[in-house]
């Protein structure tokens, strides 16, 4: 049985959030194209499980968004049959930080 997504309140303002910089820095044409890199990522999630250290991010995943967005990552749990997606972030960003504060 395949997995519901579910795209949470972090996740959708992260989204939105770069959506609005490409629109404002690389115009209409690049932030339609990240909306839809984002999309399709999220239609092949394969991630692997990240900061098994810290208990507030137990069970997180991460994979890259598709080219030409790489460096941002994309992080989710899968919890029974629901795929929740938590947030989008830059990779080079201190993660584990971010992770734990809401969308600026």
């Amino acid at each position: 049985m395949p997995l519901t997504l579910h795209q949470s309140s972090f996740f959708l303002a992260d989204a939105e959030s770069q959506f609005r910089w490409y629109l404002a820095e690389a115009g209409p044409e690049v932030a339609q194209r990240y909306r839809l890199a984002v999309q399709a990522t999220l239609a092949r999630l394969v991630g692997r499980l990240r900061f098994a250290d810290d208990p507030e991010l137990t069970g997180l995943r991460s994979c890259t968004v598709i080219r030409p967005f790489n460096k941002q990552l994309l992080f989710y749990r899968v919890v029974g049959e629901m795929l929740i997606a938590e947030r989008t972030i830059h990779g080079a960003r201190d993660l584990p930080r971010r992770l734990k504060e809401p969308p600026k």
